[in-house]
């Protein structure tokens, strides 16, 4: 994870990231101070449940007023694989830091193979990390809704390198534009999915996923278009040290959920949520965009 040092509202990215708010209200400074809170208290949170969090500091220059979405520019794989990935907005390119990747590093992570797929930005060819990408890592599968920061010939490309599967769908919102990623639709755990399914419109894309899902053992929990835009979509199922699981989400997308969408949850694992309501406003991302999972 990444503790911003001048998150803010990002020009570039609100084109095609309609989670995105321009709310005036808050002052520059009081925008990144209410994130750095947010970020310190979720950082938190996750320490007390046992799982182990990796910091890094954001640089002061240059501004990358994203850089508290690691998970869009780097992977660390349990095969070894260490990934970084073209990014559509030329500021979060800015984000790929060297200095972040050895926390990684540093903490016992052991790369075999590095692979640079940001040379694909200079023929206009992105592919923006775990917002594009849902890897089934026991399964073998990676789930991707195309957009303009989800390309499907290198989203391929790159399921051929690591020998995944490549399942592919578009999705749009309640007005037609198209998902910018698609783990603010999807989360996927070891044996449930939360997915929005009404922003699937393509019914044979609809019946893939279904079917994979069955032949994989996913309980699935669906949600609603207004769940979603409450980032109910934006989770991601971690493991502490004890070998508990759970599934991370914000405070705004825990709330959104029924009790019934609860209890069917915590069948499969235990529930964590944080306040990141400045972050969710501003940034257009949530719980999930937050965390780079690193497997050791």
């Amino acid at each position: 994870m990444v503790r911003p040092a001048h998150f803010g509202f990002n020009e570039e990215t609100a084109a095609s990231n309609a989670f995105q708010t321009r709310d005036h209200r808050l002052t520059p400074a009081e925008i990144q101070q209410r994130a750095r809170e947010e970020f310190d208290q979720f950082v938190a949170r996750l320490r007390e449940a046992g799982v182990h969090v990796l910091v890094a500091e954001d640089s002061e220059q240059p501004v990358k007023p994203d850089a508290v979405f690691p998970n869009n520019w780097v992977t660390f794989h349990q095969e070894g694989f260490l990934i970084t990935y073209p990014m559509y907005a030329p500021t979060r390119r800015l984000e790929r830091r060297e200095e972040v990747i050895q926390v990684a590093l540093q903490a016992g992570f052991q790369p075999k193979k590095r692979l640079h797929l940001e040379n694909n930005e200079a023929i206009g060819r992105y592919l923006e990390g775990t917002g594009s990408i849902i890897f089934d890592h026991p399964n073998r599968i990676a789930y991707a809704c195309l957009s303009p920061r989800t390309d499907e010939h290198l989203f391929r490309e790159l399921c051929n390198v690591l020998e995944y599967e490549p399942v592919v769908f578009h999705a749009v919102d309640a007005n037609g534009q198209e998902i910018y990623h698609t783990n603010v639709l999807m989360a996927l755990g070891e044996t449930f999915v939360v997915i929005c399914l009404y922003t699937v419109r393509n019914a044979a894309e609809r019946a893939l996923l279904e079917e994979k899902f069955r032949a994989t053992g996913k309980e699935v929990v669906p949600i609603t278009l207004e769940q979603m835009q409450a980032f109910a979509g934006n989770m991601l199922q971690v493991r502490n040290h004890r070998g508990e699981t759970f599934l991370v989400m914000s405070e705004q997308a825990f709330r959104s959920l029924t009790s019934e969408q609860v209890q069917t949850l915590e069948k499969h694992t235990r529930l964590l949520h944080s306040p990141l309501y400045t972050i969710e406003t501003y940034g257009g991302g949530s719980a999930r965009c937050m965390m780079a999972e690193v497997f050791m």
